[in-house]
């Protein structure tokens, strides 16, 4: 039982009440098939914006959240209750790009665009330069735009980016470059890239 509709609800009480209206009908349609004979040995559910509101509800057995493992930009605006970005999961997964032209130096491209991340959930973020955003996505750049950033950046520049869409970045590349203390740990495939299930 997944809640598709509710995984992006930014509110985190309107999130959870629609969560909580779905997890009322999986737990009515449990106890529905129980009364016919038709045991539901596992319940399984959740998403990444989700899941603490079923793993506290008591019917789900299984949780199936994804997205937690990388997160993405669209994920970091979720609040929590406090109505701060929700922080239980780091940010995993980069787009590592290299400037490629600085016109001016409020402005930067970068090599990585369309066919690097996804952007159907908005626009990458710029990781760890502070007030540089994202100005602009084409199908091989990403244009930053550092007009209210002291950062200033130069041709062959290093940048991370931060997907707005985890799921459908991950399927536009053969591997994961893993690492860990600026160190490359691993190279993981990406074994499902390209296929449709």
């Amino acid at each position: 039982a997944y809640h598709g509709l509710a995984q992006h609800i930014r509110s985190h009480a309107e999130r959870r009440a629609a969560t909580d209206a779905a997890i009322d009908l999986t737990r009515s349609t449990v106890d529905l098939l129980g009364r016919q004979g038709i045991p539901c040995e596992i319940v399984a559910g959740a998403g990444t914006g989700t899941w603490e509101f079923e793993a506290a509800s008591g019917v789900y057995n299984e949780l199936q959240a994804g997205s937690y493992v990388f997160m993405d930009a669209d994920y970091a605006q979720n609040l929590d209750a406090t109505g701060a970005p929700v922080a239980t999961f780091e940010q995993a997964l980069f787009i590592y790009s290299t400037v490629v032209s600085s016109p001016v130096p409020e402005r930067a491209v970068v090599d990585a665009g369309l066919k690097a991340l996804s952007a159907e959930s908005g626009a990458p973020e710029v990781a760890a330069i502070e007030s540089a955003r994202v100005a602009g996505v084409s199908d091989e750049h990403t244009t930053i735009d550092l007009s209210n950033s002291n950062a200033r950046l130069a041709v062959g520049d290093g940048v991370k980016l931060i997907p707005s869409h985890c799921d459908p970045t991950a399927n536009l590349h053969d591997w994961y470059v893993c690492v860990r203390n600026d160190r490359v740990e691993s190279l993981w495939p990406v074994v499902a890239r390209g296929c449709i299930w």
